[in-house]
């Protein structure tokens, strides 16, 4: 059961709080197939992989994979790919970059970007990049600070252990992140060790009509043309371009052909294939539902406000392009779902684990019936989910800007001076640089836009929880939606990254203070949204993670590790060989090609190319292989992956799934399940032909 995270950023503070808690829960699965799985570095199945392709990845191979690969900390993955931090990843993943260096004036999401020299990059004001450097095992010593505790006592517990770890790790240091990360849901804890670089620039950046040409029709389908790239670099302390020279993969000098074997190395976000029964009913009948309503009316604002002008459409940009993505992907994962094939199959596996519990005295006597703790968390859950998501979740307050950071800034002032293993997760030394970046960060912010959000969320909530709801009442008094929106945006400074910076230094005293509108809105709101975000972790989390943990446990006992982890927005590998597939009886090649882009383009929005790519048409050679598809076992999080050789070469970049791998999530059938992915020859043809990018093309090794 995932409603809590379920289209939230993965740097919002629900998900940082709620990742490892709420992570759906585990029942037997069924020994990986050839292809699937998303490994972790210290459990990668190399034997397994000589026995399918003859190659066996050593060691010494996957630590260099590790530290060449890296997380953009806001939800999408990236590669150092040259010796002084060049980091490439997908358009759709620097977007949000791209859009806050644009101006009215200068649109670089419609017009691309390249910095012709190292002087002309342009800082991204909120983006962080982590490269993993060290796993350690941390199970025994959580399941210690845990033992014999239930619902508050173990949630604090859990949080006051993974606090104490994450700031040994640090030892204070800004540019050291440290996660305690949740494997198998609750069975296995690793750390995991991060640099984190927060100053990082935009180096390149194609138009948007080739990074995401043929539109919202053509996304998680196959054939694609797609340039979906983005090149940016993390600067080191003293503001010179890192020294990545031991640890960066080089282009390949020739692409990929059908057959050879690939790996991806990434950060998949959070996949639900060891849930129970009880919770994939929920997401079926409740949660994907719920959410999917959710982001049709939120999408409709959105249109409406573009259709009013030119920028209007600019600034509202990202955030219709990544919650069309998203309706999209979660409507594929309910399509899965809702075909009984799935839960018919997990039940049976569910009642087979449950057999072997039941079978063995001692089993049963320290497990006891978790599947029934868990279905009557999820009970627990039906009832408070609305309040939860309407305060707390994803379909809260926090699509606005000034009001997530009006948010932070409450909740920073009130948790900071806290011990550190008694503050709400996000707020702890080991997590709370990367608000603290945001809440400082220069991004721009849009009042039009905001009043927009804030009107549409005050509806939301006014129709969800009622309008005799005692908070609605206080929140709405005489006054409506609109005059509500329209009086906490005008009157809020909180615009102005000086005077956010302000209010976070003074602490509680300033927030005291303060007479911002939106600041005081955050505070009516906030005791409620804590009140409701308590009663889960303690009700839901809690149970789900301690029962999830025995199921887990008594899962060991048969199939040991052999069996991969649910994804977590960690790093993982995955391989697989590139392949075509069937389709409606048909075969669907691995390749497109470049000169197929041209035969596909109408002239006419989304399948319109920029000029520079008519310009350069008759440079370009046609045959060029463009995007390709390989068996890689990938979801949302895997965007920016690169796509590397045996010999640790990339060979293409990852940017999406065909239509048959938005059930990913839920599970993975080899025969139609494809990454896709930008292939290196076509970066380099672009890159060289097209936008004459003779610096980076020269940094990359194909001038």
């Amino acid at each position: 059961m995932r409603d809590f995270l379920k289209g939230v950023s993965l740097s919002a503070p629900v998900v940082t709080v709620l990742a490892a808690a709420l992570a759906g829960l585990l029942l037997v699965p069924t020994v990986a197939g050839a292809d699937e799985g998303m490994w972790t570095f210290n459990n990668f199945p190399s034997a397994k992989v000589k026995q399918a392709y003859g190659f066996s990845p050593d060691p010494k191979w996957l630590e260099r994979v590790q530290l060449a690969s890296v997380r953009l900390a806001r939800g999408c993955s990236g590669a150092f790919v040259s010796a002084s931090g060049l980091v490439q990843t997908n358009h759709h993943c620097a977007r949000a970059c791209i859009q806050q260096v644009s101006t009215a004036d200068h649109n670089h999401i419609k017009d691309g970007f390249y910095a012709a020299e190292l002087k002309d990059e342009a800082k991204c004001p909120d983006m962080e990049v982590n490269q993993l450097v060290q796993i350690t095992d941390v199970t025994q010593r959580v399941n210690a600070a845990t033992a014999g505790k239930e619902g508050d006592a173990f949630s604090a517990a859990l949080k006051e252990v993974q606090a104490a770890i994450q700031t040994e790790c640090t030892g204070g240091a800004d540019d050291t992140r440290c996660d305690v990360v949740e494997l198998y849901h609750g069975g296995a804890y690793n750390l995991y060790k991060y640099h984190r670089y927060q100053d990082v620039r935009l180096v390149f950046a194609p138009e948007e009509d080739i990074a995401f040409f043929g539109g919202d029709p053509d996304n998680f389908e196959f054939p694609r043309y797609d340039l979906d790239v983005s090149y940016v670099r993390v600067y080191d302390k003293d503001g010179k371009p890192l020294n990545t020279k031991a640890t960066y993969f080089p282009y390949a000098s020739h692409d990929a052909n059908e057959g050879d074997l690939v790996f991806t190395s990434g950060n998949p976000g959070r996949t639900e294939r060891l849930d129970t029964v009880a919770e994939l009913e929920y997401e079926r009948d409740h949660a994907l539902p719920d959410r999917l309503l959710y982001l049709s009316e939120l999408r409709g604002i959105l249109l409406q406000f573009t259709a009013q002008g030119e920028e209007n459409a600019r600034i509202a940009r990202t955030k219709l392009f990544t919650l069309e993505n998203s309706y999209k992907a979660l409507y594929g994962g309910l399509q899965t779902l809702v075909d009984p094939a799935l839960i018919n199959a997990k039940r049976k596996e569910e009642a087979a684990l449950k057999a072997l519990i039941d079978a063995d005295p001692a089993l049963k006597q320290q497990y006891g019936d978790p599947w029934a703790a868990i279905a009557k968390s999820v009970d627990h859950y039906a009832v408070v989910a609305t309040r939860y998501q309407v305060l707390e979740g994803s379909r809260s307050f926090t699509q606005s800007d000034m009001f997530t950071y009006a948010r932070n800034l409450v909740r920073a002032a009130s948790e900071r001076p806290l011990p550190d293993g008694k503050r709400l997760r996000e707020y702890t030394d080991a997590n709370f640089p990367s608000i603290r970046q945001r809440l400082l960060s220069n991004s721009p912010v849009y009042p039009e836009l905001e009043r927009v959000l804030m009107r549409m969320q005050l509806v939301y909530m006014q129709r969800q929880l009622g309008p005799d709801d005692p908070l609605v009442r206080k929140v709405f008094g005489n006054r409506s939606a609109q005059q509500i929106a329209d009086e906490l945006v005008k009157g809020s400074g909180l615009g102005d990254p000086a005077e956010r910076k302000r209010l976070l230094e003074g602490g509680q005293a300033a927030l005291d203070a303060s007479t911002d509108p939106m600041i005081t809105f955050a505070k009516l709101v906030d005791a409620d949204a804590l009140a409701a975000r308590r009663d889960v972790e303690a009700n839901v989390s809690a149970v789900q993670q301690k029962n999830a943990g025995y199921i887990a446990q008594a899962m060991f006992k048969v199939h040991g590790t052999s069996v991969y982890p649910d994804a977590t927005f960690s790093p993982r590998v995955s391989y697989g060989t590139v392949k075509g597939y069937e389709q409606n009886g048909q075969h669907v090649a691995p390749f497109t090609t470049m000169g197929g882009t041209f035969d596909r383009a109408t002239g006419a929005f989304p399948f319109a190319l920029p000029d520079s790519w008519l310009k350069a048409k008759d440079a370009i050679n046609p045959a060029q292989k463009f995007d390709a598809v390989s068996t890689n076992d990938i979801i949302g999080g895997n965007s920016g992956s690169p796509v590397i050789n045996k010999d640790a070469e990339v060979v293409g970049l990852i940017f999406d799934g065909n239509i048959q791998s938005l059930g990913g999530d839920y599970g993975y059938d080899g025969s139609v399940n494809r990454a896709v992915w930008v292939s290196v020859g076509a970066l380099k043809e672009a890159l060289a032909k097209v936008y004459q990018a003779n610096r980076l093309s020269k940094e990359l090794g194909a001038h």
